[in-house]
């Protein structure tokens, strides 16, 4: 028997029954077969070594491991679609594309809930995989991908070219991996989404082997390459090619009317689907439409993403529980019966405060309604009083801290731990000066801290900046090792050179948020200059004000606080301003932002014009000095035009901008 035909051979019977499984939902032979075929396969290569192909189905058990993520340039930037939530934002979108293309119909997809990946194959074999990163650049991960045995090792035909889609885990895998984690004593997976994330970006091949993940292909960067001139003809390309599309659940769409339907029949079929879906994507489908159209610096024009309403759903409140965060603030929280919401297990809610407890009629034994707002952040919507039995305990503000048992003391509408000492302040300010809108220390996630803290390494913030004196101790601990201690240091060490406004919202400072420390950054340039400004001069600089202005007078006269950043001066950190040349051209003016942009998003336009030293507020006044107009403003346009304040659209703020 010819050895390297017999191999040739089943590998072509293997790839052949995956397609037939994966693409075309048709199993042509049973699983008893099929694991004939590939013990064979395996045993041919165990005994034969030399004759393995690169792109044999045995290679989906994992085994690679790589020291480190390498980055990747993508050839034409992976760019994400805009978010859309209601009818009227789709009809915008509509007529919007027929001001261009009057005979526009579109695609409509399924809006997988996974994370964007791009598949790169030569002569028809994978040779790189890509996560979408930053839509420039990506990370590498061939190694976990090629365990996915619905991504083929080998297209149907031997051509060069980029594919792209949404590696995903289904509800299945996920119940099941989670059902393993929880025998291992690990922490479960949140939901499918943060599963699938976390299991392209293991080291080890071998462990994303066994999660279970899939791919669903949905696009090809250069169509025209194929002789393809639509987007519905792009699926059935890439379906010949043996990738799995969503064929049976896409559609065409003429006008409105027919995306609404779509979108009402999809989101009937939602919770039936086997893996999580959270809307409806849109394009146009004929390709010249869509050259017409083109894209923006961060959004492609030809296409949008519409975004299910927030899920709701009930459960009993079993718990209300204080925490205690940075600032001291007393947070009660709801503890309920474990919920899936919006793709999620959810098990607690914040209740904000007293007022907002005592408001609702919050009890302990309730049914309530719970939801995400916007997918992300659980909430309780309201109490069903009228399920009540009489048993339910009413809610009840304590009076001490949980954690240290200081008397608890009120401040307009919430309560404060006064404590300085109380741990669960302490680790609570520790997360937030190592988090990433702070000082940005990655490997320092909150587990770690509180570990570390546990353990006596970190106990103040300071002591982040001595963890290179128990290097030897932190190697020896369990889930560590020489290089992840050798990042972090790294990590740490280059958080030092972070610019003044970064360290100054670090801090903690009650009042003083992102904005605020980068106002005062960029007013006083350095850590002294801020030391030394009067309550006065603090309670004028724009927008501080008086409780803030006495916030920052009470931290920086504090001792402990001047021995902290003493310290930290000591240890090498910046406190100046780094940005010190940056354009201030539009300081003094005031603009406010209404209806839908066509290139930005608010909070990217926002920046641009704070970083050029503008003030972008929520209301118009006789103050302000303009309104940037969108498609379909609201009411703000019309109090702008009454109060004869100027009004600017998309480009004319670009010229000002440039």
């Amino acid at each position: 028997m010819d050895i390297e035909k017999r191999m040739d051979e089943l590998i072509d019977i293997i790839n052949n029954a995956s397609y037939e499984y994966y693409v075309n939902d048709n199993p042509g032979i049973t699983d008893q077969e099929y694991d004939d075929y590939y013990n064979e396969l395996l045993k041919l290569e165990s005994k034969y070594p030399k004759l393995k192909r690169t792109d044999s189905p045995t290679i989906r058990v994992g085994g690679q491991v790589v020291d480190k993520f390498e980055k990747v340039t993508h050839d034409a930037p992976m760019l994400s679609f805009d978010d859309i939530f209601n009818e009227d934002e789709i009809v915008s979108f509509d007529e919007r594309i027929r001001k261009a293309c009057p005979n526009a119909c579109y695609t409509l997809e399924p809006k997988m809930d996974g994370l964007s990946g791009s598949l790169l194959y030569e002569k028809g074999v994978l040779v790189r995989a890509a996560t979408r990163g930053d839509g420039v650049i990506g990370e590498n991960i061939t190694h976990n991908v090629k365990t996915i045995k619905s991504v083929p090792l080998k297209l149907n035909k031997p051509i060069d070219i980029e594919v792209r889609g949404e590696i995903y885990m289904s509800k299945k895998s996920f119940e099941k991996c989670n059902e393993q984690r929880k025998k291992d004593n690990e922490p479960l997976f949140a939901n499918p989404r943060n599963a699938a994330a976390g299991s392209v970006r293991q080291l080890d091949s071998s462990i994303a082997a066994k999660r279970g993940l899939d791919f669903m292909a949905y696009f090809l960067p250069n169509p025209d390459k194929y002789g393809i001139k639509t987007q519905s003809e792009a699926l059935e390309f890439l379906k010949e090619l043996g990738f799995v599309t969503n064929y049976k659940l896409n559609g065409i769409a003429k006008n409105v009317k027919d995306i609404i339907n779509y979108i009402d029949d999809l989101s009937s079929k939602r919770k039936s689907l086997p893996y999580e879906i959270d809307g409806v994507v849109l394009k146009v489908n004929s390709l010249d439409d869509e050259a017409k159209l083109g894209t923006t610096q961060r959004v492609p024009r030809w296409g949008i993403a519409y975004k299910f309403p927030a899920e709701e759903v009930l459960t009993t409140l079993k718990e209300i529980k204080f925490t205690v965060g940075r600032t001291g603030k007393i947070t009660p929280n709801a503890i309920f019966s474990p919920v899936h919401v919006a793709g999620s297990i959810v098990s607690k809610a914040t209740l904000h405060n007293e007022d907002y407890c005592v408001e609702k009629d919050v009890r302990v034994g309730d049914v309530v309604s719970i939801r995400k707002a916007g997918d992300v952040i659980p909430e309780v919507v309201e109490v069903k009083k009228e399920r009540r039995t009489g048993n339910e305990v009413p809610f009840k503000m304590i009076e001490n801290c949980p954690m240290c048992d200081s008397k608890l003391v009120k401040e307009d509408s919430n309560y404060f731990c006064k404590n300085d000492l109380c741990p669960a302040r302490k680790i609570e300010s520790l997360i937030h000066f190592a988090s990433r809108d702070t000082m940005n220390i990655d490997g320092l996630g909150e587990r770690i801290i509180e570990d570390f803290y546990n353990m006596g390494f970190i106990k103040d913030i300071s002591d982040i900046y001595r963890l290179e004196n128990h290097k030897e101790d932190l190697i020896e601990l369990e889930g560590f090792g020489e290089k992840s201690v050798n990042n972090l240091l790294e990590s740490i060490e280059k958080s030092k050179s972070n610019s003044l406004e970064k360290v100054l919202f670090a801090l903690g400072i009650r009042h003083v948020g992102k904005k605020t420390a980068k106002i005062l950054a960029k007013r006083y340039k350095n850590i002294d200059n801020l030391f030394n400004a009067s309550l006065e001069e603090l309670t004028n600089v724009n927008d501080v004000g008086e409780i803030i202005a006495k916030s920052i007078k009470s931290y920086l006269d504090n001792l402990e606080n001047q021995k902290l950043i003493e310290e930290l001066k000591e240890l090498g950190l910046n406190f100046e301003y780094l940005n010190a040349n940056t354009d201030d051209k539009l300081e003094g003016m005031t603009f406010v932002l209404t209806g839908t942009l066509e290139k930005y998003k608010r909070e990217e336009l926002t920046k641009i014009l704070e970083d050029k030293g503008a003030k972008v507020t929520s209301s118009v006044t006789k103050k302000t000095t303009g309104v940037i107009v969108g498609d379909k403003p609201g009411s703000k346009y019309d109090k702008a035009l009454k109060l004869g304040v100027k009004i600017y659209k998309e480009e004319d703020i670009e010229n000002i901008i440039n």
